[in-house]
This record gives structure tokens, sequence and C-alpha cells, in this order.
């Protein structure tokens, strides 16, 4: 019996995950009418084809209403995550985040995880509403493709001053030096992953 191996490799220009600008001008985001899908319904931690059928529900909507990308909200209506990104509020200094009942965890989520800790900045796993949303002084997403996306609208509302805040850009760009191999205190994190 003989076995047989194909492989293929296709190269193709990425470009910005969430649009050109996103990244230094932040995104306009809209809370999905799809939810997050329940922990009861099936496998929610498990990263698989099927799962992201709700998310190109989602951020299909989205695109259609003339936003980048959708928020979804989970069976309780709190804010869960994006269609592939997990979500950060800031609020006087402090970050918040959806803790992991809800949403997938991500390698970036971690990474941003221990930016803050590194730069005394608290942050914490706490389940939050939309109205909370709205009111954080600055949002921003992580996610392997998004990065570190900042988010100046939610459903119509301007975010902080409707630009990357402080907080934000300082994730960002200690993220940015950690994938490039810029900060030697990361280089594990980048031959672990070899």
């Amino acid at each position: 019996m003989s076995h047989f191996l194909n492989v293929i490799i296709a190269a193709f220009e990425w470009g910005t995950y969430l649009g050109k600008d996103a990244m230094s001008k932040g995104i306009r985001m809209k809370i999905s009418s799809f939810k997050r899908m329940s922990v009861n319904s099936f496998m929610t931690k498990s990263k698989i084809c099927g799962n992201y059928i709700n998310s190109v529900l989602a951020k299909g909507e989205a695109l259609e209403q003339g936003y980048d990308e959708a928020l979804l909200l989970d069976d309780n209506g709190y804010v869960s995550e994006g269609t592939g990104e997990n979500i950060f509020i800031v609020k006087n200094g402090k970050i918040k985040t959806t803790p992991v009942t809800s949403i997938l965890e991500g390698i970036t989520r971690d990474c941003v995880f221990k930016i803050a800790g590194d730069n005394n900045i608290p942050i914490k796993e706490q389940k939050f509403t939309r109205d909370e949303l709205y009111i954080a002084d600055e949002i921003f997403l992580s996610g392997t493709a998004a990065e570190i996306t900042p988010v100046r609208e939610v459903d119509n509302r301007k975010i902080g001053s409707k630009k990357p805040g402080k907080i934000t850009k300082l994730i960002q760009k200690e993220y940015s030096k950690m994938v490039l191999g810029q900060n030697p205190k990361y280089q594990d994190w980048l031959e672990s992953c070899l």
C-alpha cells in the first residue's frame, strides 16, 4: 500500500484584517442580532470550522449595515467577543475583559494580560454589559489576525475621543515589538511557538 502526501502552498497579500486604517484610526462595531453560541449548545472552546458559522452570519450582518466588525453577546446579554477577536474595555486606567466562560480563549489575549501586567496596568476578567461598553474610555480587540485593533465606535456611539487611547496604543506598540522579536523580554514566547 502506498501513501501519498499532497501539499498546497498558497501565497497572497494579507493586508490589515479589519481594514486599511483599522490599526491607526480604529474600527466601527455593531452589536449583532446573533448571539454567541451557548456553552450548552455545543463545544464552544474548540476552534473548529462549524463554530465559525455563527461569526460569519454576524460579520455579514455588520458589513451589510456599514460596520467593520460585529460584536456578539452571550445568552444572558453580556458582552462576549467579536467574530474572531477577544474584546477589552478601558475605564479610568483599568482594563476589563470577558471571562473565558463565554469566549474562545486567544493566544493574543494572553499577550495583552502579560503586557498589561508588565506595565502595571490593572486588568481583570469580569462580565460587563453593553451600556458599560458604550461609556468605556477605550475599547480594543485582540486576535491573531486582528492583532491589537482599536474600536472608535459601537452602535454609532463614539468611544472616548473616537481615537485610539493611551492604553490601547501602549498595548498595540508593545505587542508589535513582541511579535517582531524587538523586545528580548518576550523572546521565549517566540521560541516556544517554533
